[in-house]
């Protein structure tokens, strides 16, 4: 599994997937995975009160990649609660980001893998 941000036809590349660009509105040719890249934590927070099977306390953060020149900033999970602004991270990929069980949908709905964001040290 990859961590795609978008490139639009004009260069702009974003996360998450948009129809189109939401920079200049022109159409998606393509992607990049950021899945083996490093980035730098703009911001993060722990949240005390998660909904149900997300674990608690949840550590999240903003994460900055540069894409030739361009900043795409994505939102995740973080693997440690102790980080920094400024600290860099790299995305490490996870089978199941919450326990399917409590959510209110049905199970097999949706996908439950994805990445999150482990310091380095």
């Amino acid at each position: 599994m990859s961590l795609d941000a978008v490139r639009c036809e004009n260069g702009h590349v974003f996360y998450p997937d948009h129809a189109r660009c939401p920079t200049c509105g022109a159409e998606t040719t393509g992607t990049v995975d950021l899945s083996d890249r490093t980035g730098t934590v703009a911001t993060w927070t722990e949240s005390q009160a998660s909904p149900p099977g997300v674990r608690e306390p949840n550590a999240l953060a903003v994460v900055e990649f540069t894409v030739e020149d361009e900043i795409v900033r994505v939102i995740g999970q973080l693997t440690d609660a102790d980080v920094e602004t400024g600290d860099e991270v790299e995305p490490i990929y996870v089978s199941e980001l919450r326990d399917p069980g409590p959510g209110i949908r049905a199970a097999d709905s949706q996908e439950w893998d994805g990445y999150r964001f482990e310091p380095i040290e």
